[in-house]
């Protein structure tokens, strides 16, 4: 962790959330003048979209049925962990990008599912901002977590989750209910070991509870929206956060627990820039201090 180069990490699995989330920071960054260095953590996947399919039938031929993107030695996570020092020690380092689509790829003049070279991150950025698989990992060969000096966690219950994957999956990918489903058994030992372990390490947790019934979400039709949600929002040190003003500020809003604020899942995007707004100019105070 750092005062003179910060590192903001917002991590969740595929289908929590997390876009949402940082689009609300890039909205902060944006209103008050800061400016990030954005850093997807797909650009830190160890193979492209061709490798990963050849990686995932070896695999499967050795008898490894549970090869995925959650898996560590399917990410370059000794080299996240360097960015993130480097970073904190000089706001320097490097990254790269993923090209997820045709338009990306159309723009970068290179083919959708590949990367883009490496290259020297913005040297005039005022804080690192990282979204995706493993913001706060920690295995035997990489710590990832103890570098941000805010990390958020976004976890949907697991029925949710699935929901939004199921469905995202299926209308912007093209995916089968099958291919949907398998991706979810096949990324479930790595989700347990090394996703889930992630949101005992984080500052903030976001966890989006529906109030309709989700209990089968393989044969949900519609994704619960907003309002039939409620926002459980845990901080991992209470201190500092002024609670009687987000319950004057997020009506019908509640505490469950000392660290906890129940939100109505219709004021997420107001309970987000509430809450993080102060904590990123604090961040920023402590840089221009040092």
């Amino acid at each position: 962790m750092t005062t003179k180069h910060p590192i903001v990490a917002v991590t969740g699995s595929s289908g929590a959330g997390t876009t949402s989330v940082t689009r609300t920071f890039q909205h902060i960054f944006r209103r008050e003048q800061i400016n990030a260095a954005i850093v997807e953590g797909d650009s830190f996947h160890r193979y492209d979209r061709t490798q990963m399919k050849a990686a995932m039938s070896q695999a499967d031929g050795e008898g490894n049925h549970h090869l995925c993107h959650f898996s560590p030695e399917a990410n370059l996570l000794e080299d996240l962990e360097t960015l993130f020092r480097e970073y904190g020690e000089h706001g320097g380092g490097k990254v790269r990008k993923y090209l997820h689509d045709e338009k990306e790829a159309e723009r970068a003049g290179q083919q959708s599912g590949t990367f883009t070279p490496w290259e020297d991150v913005d040297p005039d950025s005022d804080v690192l901002f990282y979204e995706g698989l493993h913001g706060a990992a920690v295995t035997d060969k990489a710590d990832i977590a103890q570098h941000p000096d805010l990390l958020v966690g976004v976890v949907p219950i697991i029925n949710l989750e699935w929901i939004q994957k199921l469905h995202r999956d299926k209308t912007t990918r093209g995916y089968s209910d099958e291919a949907v489903v398998d991706t979810i058994l096949r990324r479930m030992p790595d989700y347990v070991s090394y996703i889930c372990p992630q949101f005992s390490r984080t500052h903030v947790n976001f966890q989006r509870v529906p109030t309709v019934d989700t209990s089968n979400p393989f044969i949900a039709r519609f994704i619960p929206t907003a309002d039939e949600s409620f926002l459980v929002i845990r901080f991992a040190d209470p201190k500092g956060i002024d609670f009687s003003y987000l319950l004057a500020m997020l009506h019908d809003s509640f505490m469950s627990r000392p660290n906890i604020i129940v939100v109505p899942g219709g004021k997420m995007e107001l309970a987000m820039q509430l809450i993080f707004t102060p904590l990123i100019l604090r961040l920023m105070e402590a840089r221009r201090r040092a």
